[in-house]
């Protein structure tokens, strides 16, 4: 043990020029506890066989040790997936216009909840109220910080206690364990299953009428899809048949789209101004998705509903905050001046021709002089149209260890995500943004060194 004795102090470490530019870059109580933990460390697992290192090494480990510690666990990613509306990265990218809403308002103070005219306390509910019902011609809104809790706070305020009446092709368990039976129950609403999973019929839904209900929830089957045989009736006649026994009717949308998915080659996702023209008493969709906005979920619909939800005590723990507000309604005003396809990333990418895309993976072939053009598809994700594919052309590497090769490129600066495709590394144009380019060839080339 008489190597341990040569071990300098923290003092006499703290005197040498690095811990001093170390305090001068993380502060005196951060460095002083990583020399601590360090020398520690060299004690709890010296045996009599090591090398313990000298002054300049054990400098060079507590600052190797005090950068992770520092290091951010969120960070910017390139996403080369093709996956549009990607859960794990964040979904939405924002648009330039949201980015300076939220600086602006972020930088300083702002009128949050202050009446300017008034000059007194005012409701952080109006600042994004007016655009969405202007958009969806609905008496009211309300934003919440996501669709999930939107959905939970129309149960708890509307039905706790009482009777909701959903279909059995509709009980589905959505990313991050999200289950409908599960929201029903912490909601204290009674689930009342209609028809059968692959056949629902009005019929069904007249029967479990008969007894008082608190509400009818029609909810979007998310990624999941049943084909065959199969029956459910539309929104319309579930929406006219609950009116004539006195009950609301909720649609929880999932993502819930502002423009006509169609248009861009894609299979029909529900649009909210649909929902709400068919009978929908309110209607539950999210910011991040399809609207290409920040998380947030939204209600829209009946006035006199959406006061209910907007006094329910939940409605305070669930609100969104001033930066969630100012690039939602930064988002929403592209749909108002009718920007949305030219603005928002989202639908940017949904847009864009296979000979735009092929044209800038050739870029990045010859930019890195290596790969190959080959087909492939994107996909929407996000819990948006299962099963719908965008064609798309791929910059495709070949490499003796793809796995291996997507791990270098998550090691990145930024790191790139990737996929594998027939064995080979690929990546596709549609999902990475313009200002990412020069980052992503670095990346690339790095990787291939």
């Amino acid at each position: 043990m008489s190597q341990l004795r040569n071990l300098p102090s923290v003092e006499q470490l703290l005197q040498t020029r690095t811990a001093a530019e170390m305090i001068a870059h993380y502060g005196r109580p951060l460095t002083l506890e990583v020399l601590r933990t360090v020398l520690a460390d060299l004690r709890g697992h010296f045996n009599e066989n090591d090398t313990l290192p000298q002054r300049e090494g054990i400098l060079s480990l507590a600052q190797e040790k005090l950068a992770t510690w520092i290091e951010p666990s969120l960070v910017a990613m390139i996403n080369a997936s093709g996956v549009i509306l990607h859960t794990n990265l964040g979904r939405a990218p924002l648009s330039q216009s949201a980015l300076q809403a939220i600086e602006g308002v972020g930088r300083g103070y702002s009128n949050l909840e202050y009446d300017l005219e008034k000059g007194e306390r005012g409701s952080r509910l109006v600042h994004t109220e007016r655009l969405l019902t202007r958009l969806t011609h609905a008496e009211a809104a309300l934003v919440v910080n996501n669709n999930a809790a939107a959905v939970l706070l129309a149960l708890m305020a509307l039905a706790r206690r009482k009777r909701v009446l959903v279909s059995r092709a509709q009980l589905v368990e959505i990313g991050g364990g999200f289950r409908v039976p599960d929201v029903m129950a912490q909601s204290g609403a009674r689930l009342v299953e209609i028809g059968t999973t692959n056949r629902v019929h009005l019929e069904d839904y007249e029967a479990a009428l008969q007894q008082p209900a608190g509400l009818v929830l029609n909810a979007h089957q998310s990624n999941f899809r049943i084909v065959g045989f199969t029956s459910e009736p539309g929104l319309q006649e579930i929406a006219d048949l609950a009116h004539r026994y006195g009950v609301s009717l909720v649609d929880d949308l999932g993502s819930g789209t502002l423009l006509d998915t169609t248009r861009f080659g894609l299979g029909h996702e529900p649009m909210v101004q649909e929902s709400l023209a068919a009978g929908a008493d309110l209607v539950c969709f999210s910011g991040d998705k399809l609207l290409g906005g920040p998380q947030a979920g939204i209600i829209v619909g009946r006035a006199v509903l959406v006061a209910k939800l907007k006094q329910h005590p939940l409605a305070r723990a669930i609100r969104a905050d001033k930066l969630c507000l100012a690039a939602l309604s930064a988002t929403l005003l592209h749909y108002l001046k009718d920007e949305a396809e030219r603005t928002i990333p989202v639908w940017q990418m949904i847009a864009k021709t296979p000979e735009q895309l092929r044209a800038r993976a050739t870029h990045w072939a010859e930019a890195i002089g290596a790969g190959e053009i080959v087909t492939g598809q994107s996909t929407v994700g996000g819990g948006s149209l299962p099963e719908e594919m965008l064609p798309t052309f791929l910059l495709a590497l070949t490499v003796t260890q793809p796995n291996r090769f997507l791990a270098r490129l998550r090691t990145a600066h930024p790191p790139i995500l990737a996929r594998i495709q027939d064995n080979k590394v690929v990546l596709d144009p549609r999902t990475v943004l313009p200002e990412e380019e020069g980052a992503l060839l670095v990346g690339l080339e790095n990787a291939l060194k």
